[in-house]
């Protein structure tokens, strides 16, 4: 496992949605946040040390991700910078790094291709690939959450832990997992579930889903063993600082990069 003295990272997610940035609960009932240049900007001023983009429709409706988009995202940036969404081909990912991504995210078209891993990590590095994990549980066991694809809407009769396993043996560099059941909810991050995952890989995982205060962090940090946080809405409406956020880890022994 990463040694527990290794920075933590706190990581802004913009989900964009026909070239906006949007925010729902559990997927759905998505509401305007802004835009999306705009928000990584003013996210990565804010002291969040990495910001994420996901293109959360365009594998539901069948088309690339938004480059154009992802290069106006990139332009100014000046920490490292994920992309995914709509990434089914080592071309895709291509184009997509070509636009200033620093990494990719794939998703559905890995759970379709576990192959296109291998093939982007192979031309690109392990440390530029994100295999992003949408995860939903079947039971009150953490240990039976099951993949989805598709933006959440389908389910594909995997379990996380077994999927994430695989990832890693197919040369993912990072895991990035998200709690379906808490997505959006502010309810707290799945602990139980990112523990889980992170005690079966060797690669860094990246917790996502139900973020409401600081205390959520913390737990994220101790208790589910992650090795970076993901946030949307408690930065894009102002409910918690980055700033504030990492003055908070730090006092409660968390490891953080700084300055902030």
């Amino acid at each position: 496992m990463p040694s527990e003295r290794l920075a933590k990272r706190i990581i802004a997610c913009l989900d964009v949605d026909a070239g906006r940035v949007v925010k729902g609960v559990q997927f759905q009932h998505l509401r305007d946040a802004g835009d999306p240049a705009e928000l990584a900007l003013a996210h990565a001023s804010a002291g969040a040390d990495e910001i994420v983009l996901l293109d959360i429709t365009a594998t539901a409706e069948g088309r690339k991700t938004l480059v154009e988009t992802v290069r106006r995202a990139a332009k100014d940036l000046f920490v490292p910078f994920t992309v995914g969404g709509g990434i089914r081909t080592l071309e895709d990912a291509a184009k997509v790094f070509a636009a200033g991504a620093d990494k990719v995210s794939i998703n559905s078209a890995a759970v379709a291709n576990p192959g296109l891993i291998g093939e982007i990590a192979g031309r690109f590095g392990s440390q530029a690939v994100i295999v992003a994990i949408d995860a939903r549980r079947r039971t009150e066991q953490a240990d039976t959450a099951e993949v989805f694809v598709s933006g959440g809407r389908t389910a594909t009769g995997r379990k996380a832990l077994e999927w994430a396993r695989e990832a890693e043996e197919r040369g993912a560099g990072e895991i990035l997992l998200t709690s379906m059941d808490r997505d959006g909810t502010g309810a707290g991050f799945d602990c139980e579930l990112t523990s889980a995952v992170s005690a079966s890989v060797s690669i860094p995982v990246i917790a996502s889903g139900g973020a409401g205060n600081a205390q959520h962090f913390v737990e994220v940090f101790s208790v589910g063993r992650a090795d970076a946080a993901l946030a949307a809405s408690i930065f894009h409406f102002g409910t918690q600082a980055v700033a504030d956020l990492k003055q908070t880890l730090l006092r409660a022994g968390i490891p953080m990069r700084w300055p902030c």
